[in-house]
């Protein structure tokens, strides 16, 4: 994770600009993408720490530009409460974490989730 991703925040001076992605290969069938990006090292008591959540992306999507997503994807409510990527911001003097990057192949056009539904209920 670069400086330009890192959160803006909690004591975190990076850009918070979400990353460029780009994937290939999607599964006959693809009707549309979801992606979580999880930190399942922080020290959150309850299992991680969800830093962005999209769904409803276009089966025609091979990834995201820097900073944006693409046209018709819909963001969950973070960890952070946002709906928007919140970058890395691990507490000081922890252990390195990891961010997973899941891009799931879904068989439907689009999740039926309420507007600012939370990472738990799109997830």
């Amino acid at each position: 994770i670069k400086a330009e991703q890192v959160l803006n925040g909690f004591g975190c001076t990076g850009g918070n600009v979400s990353p460029g992605l780009a994937w290939s290969g999607a599964p006959a069938g693809t009707k549309s993408f979801a992606l979580i990006v999880h930190d399942p090292d922080a020290p959150t008591g309850v299992g991680g720490f969800t830093h962005w959540m999209v769904y409803n992306i276009p089966a025609t999507a091979t990834g995201f530009e820097k900073g944006k997503v693409p046209a018709g994807a819909v963001q969950a409510t973070s960890s952070f409460g946002t709906q928007a990527w919140g970058g890395p911001c691990p507490p000081a003097g922890d252990k390195p974490h990891r961010y997973v990057f899941t891009l799931y192949a879904l068989n439907t056009d689009k999740l039926a989730i309420p507007p600012n539904a939370t990472q738990a209920l799109a997830g």
